[in-house]
């Protein structure tokens, strides 16, 4: 399917069913088919797959979805949208449309619900900006965690998230702890229609059967880490101080028992620096230090 045929059946659709972008859920439908296949390639979907497509829009990435997977479960917000997926691709059987927030559904109750036997699945989502941070937490940190995810993502988001040491934010840490990210591709904004402000990026995570590092609660892990980058650029004795609501010498001295400089920066650490911090902190706080501290739990 080439560009201009996308666009063409894009604008058809919306036509037809009397349709415009909301801007207040930051829809902007994709209309370059190369990316699409870019999309489904990626995703390197088999007949046995489970599919979990998060804004599926007006279902043209999930047509294509349904002729590749053994079932694909696709989670629409928008109650018009909605409703035209059920009525254009009710001749599917393997597709089951979900008018809910994606966000308020557990992925475990999600897949039970819909007749999901196999805990194992893949997410595909050409997801609004504004919901990135939260959705790619909300699958990562569930109980039943996807083996891949295929997103499309702001450009500097997928950046952020597969950066090294040295450029690391708080977003990239939690996906490199549960997976391998890395970008597929970039997406002009020309590929939208509407056209976004900005270009994107095809983003692929690779989940790992078990996070990267060990750690005794990932839940405080994270708000350890979050602590951490609470004043981003500043020297990581600063910051944990603030995060923690601790006197700075003491944040040094937790740096300096795990090993870390109080002089570095949140963004430099390594995944495997972070484990070792949580589990300095653990011990201190187990051995009667940092009772009463804020920000992790």
């Amino acid at each position: 399917m080439t560009a201009g045929s996308l666009f063409a059946q894009t604008k058809l659709l919306l036509r037809r069913y009397d349709l415009k972008a909301r801007k207040r859920l930051g829809q902007h439908f994709l209309v370059n088919g190369q990316v699409l296949k870019t999309i489904l390639s990626a995703a390197e979907i088999a007949p046995d797959d489970t599919i979990v497509e998060v804004g599926p829009g007006l279902g043209i990435l999930t047509a294509k979805l349904a002729e590749q997977a053994g079932k694909v479960i696709a989670v629409e917000l928008d109650d018009t949208l909605a409703r035209l997926l059920k009525e254009r691709l009710s001749q599917l059987p393997n597709l089951t449309v979900i008018n809910e927030d994606i966000l308020k559904l557990d992925p475990q109750t999600l897949l039970s619900a819909t007749g999901v036997r196999s805990p194992q699945y893949k997410v595909v989502a050409n997801l609004p900006y504004y919901i990135t941070s939260p959705v790619l937490r909300h699958f990562l940190e569930s109980s039943a965690k996807p083996v891949r995810m295929i997103v499309m993502v702001q450009k500097e988001v997928a950046q952020a998230i597969v950066a090294e040491p040295g450029e690391r934010s708080v977003l990239s840490v939690i996906a490199q702890f549960y997976g391998k990210p890395s970008i597929v591709s970039y997406v002009p904004a020309r590929s939208f229609y509407p056209a976004p402000e900005v270009d994107s990026a095809v983003l692929r995570i690779d989940v790992y059967p078990a996070p990267k590092v060990n750690v005794s609660d990932a839940k405080g892990f994270f708000q350890m880490v979050q602590a951490g980058f609470t004043a981003r650029r500043k020297q990581m004795a600063n910051s944990l101080a603030q995060g923690l609501k601790l006197p700075k010498a003491e944040a040094a001295r937790l740096l300096n028992k795990a090993e870390i400089s109080p002089q570095r920066r949140a963004e430099t650490l390594t995944i495997e620096e972070w484990a070792k911090l949580w589990w300095t902190f653990e011990k201190l706080r187990k051995d009667g230090a940092y009772v009463h501290t804020a920000g992790t739990g």
